[in-house]
């Protein structure tokens, strides 16, 4: 408790944390982290190595940042041609990923957030607040100039920061017609105009993807029963299954012929 409360005047300046690229939970341990483990908040970075990428693997190693950029300082001269391979092999994984999160990173988040697990992230030596709503990622907004907007939350789902903004209830907001140029031989009335038709073609679109899903859901159901936690192959299956069997019900059933012996004649003779 007494380190931690050491630790509270920092937070005006900054907190020193020293990320490993092994995974989203692991930092190196500092007398910092104990604040998120007193007020348990789940702290987590997204600068991790694609699996894959085995030579970049092999070069980090276990390294914390401070001693990978340590050891790519002492490596990158050395006269042993292997270490000073791994030097600059990770050096140029920290340049190609400098914004401090990789897709890699992010995929990791996904799948690790709980739905509407609120977290802190560390990204460019900075804090902000992360939460996981319906398998998609957002982090809160704290720019000074949307202060006096509806916006609360942004989008997390690419690396390049271009995410899209949206209010309380994680509905899109559109971006407001004071932010946007008007048109030429355009009056501001007539521009609001247009935005607001924007706005409403938005909010249709969006309720016309929640209608097609219900519809989708809708039929699932009628078609097939229960069909919550089937796989996209046990589906499909099914669905064809049930084509099939209309197809079935729905080909002509082939008459049997029957002998008509009413009108034989019955002058007949058999020899």
């Amino acid at each position: 408790m007494h380190d931690a409360m050491a630790v509270l005047p920092k937070l005006q300046t900054g907190l020193d944390v020293n990320v490993k690229f092994t995974g989203i939970g692991d930092f190196e341990y500092t007398p910092e982290c104990i604040i998120f483990d007193l007020l348990r908040i789940p702290l987590y970075h997204g600068w991790l190595i694609d699996p894959q990428m085995t030579d970049v693997v092999k070069a980090v190693g276990k390294c914390s940042y401070n001693q990978l950029v340590e050891k790519i300082i002492n490596s990158k001269s050395s006269l042993d041609a292997d270490q000073a391979t791994e030097a600059l092999v990770a050096e140029n994984f920290l340049e190609k990923t400098a914004s401090q999160l990789t897709y890699h990173g992010l995929c990791e988040l996904t799948s690790h957030l709980k739905e509407d697990e609120l977290c802190v992230l560390f990204r460019n030596n900075h804090f902000s607040s992360l939460i996981k709503h319906k398998n998609c990622l957002y982090q809160l907004v704290t720019d000074q100039g949307f202060l006096n907007e509806n916006v609360v939350w942004e989008t997390l789902n690419n690396i390049e920061g271009d995410g899209q903004f949206v209010d309380s209830s994680f509905v899109l907001v559109p971006p407001k017609s004071s932010n946007l140029p008007l048109s030429p031989n355009v009056s501001e009335e007539q521009q609001i105009d247009q935005d607001y038709l924007v706005a409403l073609s938005l909010q249709e679109e969006q309720q016309k993807q929640q209608n097609s899903e219900l519809e989708w859901e809708d039929f699932k159901k009628k078609k097939l029963g229960v069909s919550n936690g089937l796989t996209d192959e046990e589906l499909a299956k099914r669905l064809q299954e049930e084509e099939m069997r209309e197809q079935d019900n729905q080909r002509p059933q082939q008459e049997v012929p029957q002998h008509n012996t009413r009108n034989r004649s019955r002058d007949c003779i058999i020899l």
